[in-house]
């Protein structure tokens, strides 16, 4: 059932990176303990020996009981290693994610969205010590290690066509950098407003075919009107600060982005986005946020 959609060659591929490869015939081969993990992902309210069992995960045939012990799962996930399970965890995202659908896309294009939540971890002192602990008022630790993760979603389908885990103390910023070139050509990239950066949106959009993006307006900028499309829609020019072109001195001083406001529950919002009004509408751009991400987004 698991290579109707997942490809024996995506699996032969990825253990090309594991640590421990072997060419010796293992009770627990590495290509079947990468399907045991994924077997682990789908059933995991099981007991791992398990899901071996049902998946007869075993060089030998029917995984009973007395052929498998609990020692030897987990010796072989050991062997086998993280990096495997991250490449086609990548693999698949990318061709998952990047899949349309009949009603997918959004005046021609795909629309993907950028967030970041906080997991807690278990508490243990290896884990504490790389993840770190949560913010909080007094110098005392949270009760669970804290970790960030962001993610790269297909807001039709949910689908993660990619994702970055970090020690608590690091930036969701940076961390969304690491996949911004992975985000396909023809597409509409949603943002929460603490993405806002000149450089990370100059790059999305200058780094592909069609590549726009869709994020909240933050109180204070500063920004001079060059056109007037209607009450509700305008293009402003911005200056980009100096310290972000002393980061990248390709970075222009000035960049323009579109202004759209609208109504919702009572407030007036702003987004800015790279789509131009020539193509699309002030209506349209209002509803692609309003409805994609207030109501479809949720990590």
């Amino acid at each position: 059932t698991f290579t109707q959609n997942i490809p024996v060659e995506w699996v032969e591929s990825a253990l090309q990176l594991s640590s421990k490869a072997t060419i010796r015939r293992r009770r627990l081969p590495s290509d079947q303990v990468l399907w045991l993990v994924l077997g682990m992902a789908l059933f995991r309210n099981e007991p791992v020996c398990e899901v071996a069992r049902r998946l007869n995960i075993c060089a030998q045939g029917l995984a009973t009981d007395s052929l498998l012990a609990r020692s030897g799962v987990s010796q072989a996930r050991r062997r086998l290693g993280a990096d495997p399970v991250e490449w086609l965890f990548r693999r698949t995202g990318e061709q998952w994610g990047r899949e349309r659908y009949p009603g997918d896309d959004w005046n021609g294009l795909q629309v993907l969205a950028v967030d970041g939540a906080q997991l807690r971890t278990q508490d243990t002192p290896a884990l504490r010590e790389h993840f770190g602990s949560g913010n909080t008022g007094t110098h005392r630790q949270t009760p669970y290690p804290m970790m960030r993760l962001v993610a790269l979603m297909n807001v039709r389908s949910h689908v993660l066509l990619d994702a970055q885990l970090s020690p608590y103390r690091r930036s969701e910023m940076r961390l969304a950098d690491d996949f911004l070139d992975r985000i396909p050509d023809h597409s509409i990239t949603l943002f929460d407003k603490g993405f806002w950066s000149a450089a990370r949106l100059l790059r999305l959009a200058s780094g592909g075919e069609q590549r726009h993006w869709l994020i909240p307006a933050r109180k204070g900028l500063v920004a001079e009107t060059l056109h007037t499309y209607n009450d509700d829609d305008h293009l402003l020019s911005m200056k980009v600060s100096p310290q972000a072109r002393k980061r990248d001195p390709e970075l222009p001083e000035t960049w323009t982005v579109r202004a759209v406001s609208y109504e919702h529950k009572g407030k007036r919002r702003t987004v800015m986005t790279s789509l131009p009004a020539q193509r699309y509408d002030t209506e349209a751009v209002a509803r692609l946020y309003r409805e994609r991400w207030e109501i479809e987004v949720g990590f």
